[in-house]
């Protein structure tokens, strides 16, 4: 499903700012994958992100999706592949819109727009009993604006609205960051259950290691804009924190400095 070849990024090339942020990376996911990505400040897990996504334009290497070549594709052009949910709970939904609203722009991304009615009455139901999903009493506010819902509603109803299309690829980075932990849990678990339920390939970038290791069924680490380590299965369900910093230091050669991974 995804196919990442020797994909190199380097910031600020040439400056005294230059920045290598990806160096060589390969990576092979398979259909219903769901591998999470983990790794200190700095070890390129966001930009691996914008670059299967198309925010930044490739240095070197190449990118494909579903069999497609998308090396050179522009970010609006893979959106019909990719569903994505960020950090930040306010960049996934339009703040000034009501919450009918913003999933209807996600059910008719990519798709020809025409002057037909805006939200039909089957529409209106589907969403109802999409929002009743999440259990968060959202399925009888669909005229509400989103700028109204708390962190995690919002991440919530942005994590429907990246799954509505079931994407080919799903990408979520650090999505639950910005949340509490009970409201992290939470959206953790609908993370899990869409997950599941569509059995979507994801890519999942974390700074908690227990979330790691608890979620998906693969998870690479990553260093200084390198691939470290890869493991899947057993092996990774038999893992600890312990054996995840013990493999950090062996594969780098020094300890883990990233105050966010060792206190989650």
């Amino acid at each position: 499903m995804l196919r990442l070849t020797d994909v190199t990024k380097t910031f600020n090339r040439g400056t005294v700012n230059e920045k290598p942020a990806l160096t060589g990376v390969s990576l092979t996911l398979d259909d219903g994958d769901f591998v999470t990505v983990i790794g200190g400040n700095g070890a390129g897990k966001s930009t691996l992100l914008n670059m299967i996504a198309g925010v930044y334009p490739l240095d070197g290497g190449t990118v494909e999706l579903d069999g497609v070549d998308v090396s050179l594709l522009s970010e609006h052009r893979r959106a019909r592949y990719l569903g994505r949910v960020f950090q930040d709970p306010m960049r996934g939904t339009a703040a000034d819109m009501q919450i009918e609203e913003n999933l209807a722009l996600a059910k008719r991304r990519g798709r020809p727009r025409g002057l037909a009615w805006g939200i039909t009455r089957e529409e209106r139901e589907d969403y109802a009993r999409r929002l009743a999903s999440l259990d968060l009493g959202l399925e009888d506010r669909l005229s509400s604006k989103v700028g109204l819902l708390s962190g995690g509603q919002r991440q919530a109803v942005t994590l429907l609205m990246a799954t509505i299309q079931k994407p080919r690829l799903l990408l979520l980075d650090e999505h639950t960051a910005a949340l509490d932990p009970k409201t992290a849990a939470k959206v953790l678990s609908l993370t899990r259950r869409v997950v599941d339920e569509d059995r979507l390939t994801t890519l999942m970038v974390t700074h908690n290691m227990n979330d790691a290791i608890r979620l998906g069924n693969r998870l690479i680490m990553m260093h200084e804009g390198s691939v470290i380590y890869d493991v899947a299965g057993a092996e990774k369900a038999a893992l600890t924190v312990a054996d995840l910093l013990q493999k950090f230091e062996e594969v780098s050669g020094g300890e883990l400095a990233n105050d966010r991974m060792l206190l989650s």
